[in-house]
């Protein structure tokens, strides 16, 4: 996929200052760019991810699909990370005030993986390759 040069996927939030704090403590950093109606987040050389208020999306959606506040605490994406400490990572993502929907298990597909949810409910989880875990 040449083509393509950068990756953004960008959350839908009832409140972005309260999901800016929420990501920055739990990706550990600072966004790169935090405006009225966007704040991004560097998380590789070519992906970003973005926070973007319920408002600012339903301006550009108009009447064509639901408003997002419809869909606030139904999961509507995953963010599913891989690292290296999984257990660190599950403890800092409770610290972090991430609500717990599934702790640490072996999964079918070869990965350890824990399931936490953001303040609107989408899905973040954290995997390590089985191989990996000691």
């Amino acid at each position: 996929m040449n083509h393509i040069k950068h990756i953004e996927t960008i959350l839908y939030v009832s409140n972005q200052q309260a999901s800016t704090l929420f990501y920055t403590k739990l990706l550990r950093q600072e966004p790169i760019l935090n405006v009225p109606g966007m704040t991004e987040f560097k998380l590789g050389e070519n992906f970003k991810l973005g926070i973007m208020p319920n408002e600012g999306i339903a301006k550009i959606l108009l009447e064509t699909l639901p408003h997002p506040d419809l869909g606030v605490g139904i999961p509507r994406c995953e963010l599913y990370f891989t690292v290296s400490h999984i257990y660190d990572e599950y403890n800092h993502a409770i610290q972090s005030g991430a609500k717990l929907i599934s702790p640490i298990a072996e999964r079918d597909w070869g990965d350890v993986v824990c399931y936490f949810s953001d303040l609107d409910g989408h899905i973040i989880a954290y995997a390590e390759k089985i191989n990996k875990i000691t």
